[in-house]
């Protein structure tokens, strides 16, 4: 990695360094981005359907379509917010999530669901995952694990605050103008700040000085990379945990709505909720002095063993402790491919490739609710898919620790 003066100055753990702010800015993105965009479409399908009277299929296709569109769309986040710089791209972002907002709460046909459900996609991708982290490894190089962890808790936020706000708009001024309100107070309060605090990062990794001694096209960084070993752990690890995580958690009301009641069921998605902020929480102390690839099979055991827990033993208080146990690394499941990639490949293609490896994760983890839906309707209850879901954790933890070439730079 080249020797940068300007990096030998920055103290990444100071208060007073430019890019907690940027932190800040990316926790409120990630507040409305996963508001709106991920958890914001069990109320969509709700809300549609009971207003216009669609099947349920055809309104729930268009937030598959949403997953699918915004997979193909993240893919290039990394060289956006190199060709464009960071604040024109999160502006840009969330100009689209809130016309996406607009658009959503103004749908009168089917084709206007899948338009709404394009521009969601934009803005999902210049909000999420993919955009903070790329924002941020901009600004933080050895604090950066911790940076994107405290940054990823305006996602949970957006799902404990925001979402329940939004269900009280609704029922107090109509889905419509909920969603016009809403669009409209991301817009005053993000784009203000965005234009006041996200100004030129510093040149962490001398990406300048390297991109004139060793050019290399986004395109020959995604082709090289779904051909080494090392990349392809990664993702395809964690892309099968997400696909047995999204599975689980989508259905786990369902599941434990018949055993233990709808209140208590309630409950035991609180509590795992909450403990993903905990566990990102704790977690940002120390998880950039971890061992990432160890830190990330053990957090896959983990979870499977809650899972085996909840299918076999049906005592409420268990089953809530079990919830809380797999909750503990839901959020650091999606911080901890960035900073493996950070630590075990060029700095410079950091950003096309945790972009690469969002989209894949995310075309992958759309079909989790709809396979554990199918095999729990073809085999008559939950624990055929839990147990798929268990296998595919086991089989990541085994993956993840295959390592390839060690190597710090891109042949």
């Amino acid at each position: 990695m080249l020797d940068n003066p300007q990096h030998r100055m920055i103290d990444e753990s100071s208060l007073r360094y430019e890019g907690w702010r940027i932190v800040a800015v990316c926790f409120l993105l990630a507040t409305f981005g996963w508001g709106l965009g991920f958890y914001g479409q069990s109320i969509y399908v709700a809300e549609v359907q009971r207003a216009r009277g669609w099947p349920t299929s055809l309104v729930s296709s268009g937030t598959t379509f949403f997953y699918l569109f915004g997979a193909l769309l993240v893919v290039f986040v990394g060289e956006a917010v190199r060709k464009y710089g960071p604040r024109l791209c999160l502006i840009s972002g969330t100009l689209a999530m809130a016309a996406a907002g607009v658009a959503i709460g103004a749908v009168r046909e089917p084709w206007q669901l899948y338009l709404a459900n394009a521009v969601l996609a934009f803005g999902w991708a210049g909000t999420s995952l993919a955009m903070i982290t790329n924002t941020i490894s901009l600004w933080f190089d050895h604090k950066r694990g911790m940076a994107i962890s405290l940054a990823l808790n305006g996602a949970s936020f957006g799902g404990i605050v925001g979402v329940p706000l939004l269900v009280v708009m609704i029922s107090h001024i109509g889905f419509a103008n909920a969603m016009f309100a809403t669009s409209g107070a991301m817009l005053v309060l993000l784009v203000p700040v965005i234009l006041v605090v996200v100004g030129r990062p510093p040149d962490l990794h001398g990406w300048k000085a390297a991109a004139k001694t060793k050019p290399q096209s986004s395109t020959q960084i995604r082709s090289w990379a779904l051909r080494d070993v090392g990349f392809l752990t990664v993702t395809v690890a964690f892309a099968l945990v997400l696909f047995a995580q999204v599975g689980f958690i989508v259905h786990l009301i369902s599941f434990l709505d018949p055993v233990i009641g709808r209140e208590r069921a309630a409950v035991a998605v609180a509590v795992l909720t909450a403990m993903a902020v905990v566990g990102r929480v704790l977690f940002s102390m120390v998880i950039d002095r971890l061992n990432q690839r160890l830190a990330s099979a053990l957090s896959f055991l983990s979870q499977a063993a809650a899972l085996c827990v909840v299918i076999n033993i049906h005592n409420d208080y268990v089953l809530i402790a079990a919830c809380a146990a797999f909750g503990f690394s839901v959020g650091n499941l999606i911080t901890l491919p960035s900073l493996i990639v950070q630590q075990e490949f060029d700095s410079a293609a950091f950003g096309v490739l945790i972009s690469l490896n969002t989209a894949i994760n995310q075309v992958t983890y759309a079909f989790g609710p709809g396979v554990v839906g199918f095999l729990r309707d073809w085999s008559g209850g939950y624990a055929l898919p839990f147990y798929l879901c268990i296998a595919l954790e086991v089989a990541a933890a085994a993956l993840i620790m295959v390592r390839g070439r060690p190597r710090t730079r891109l042949p």
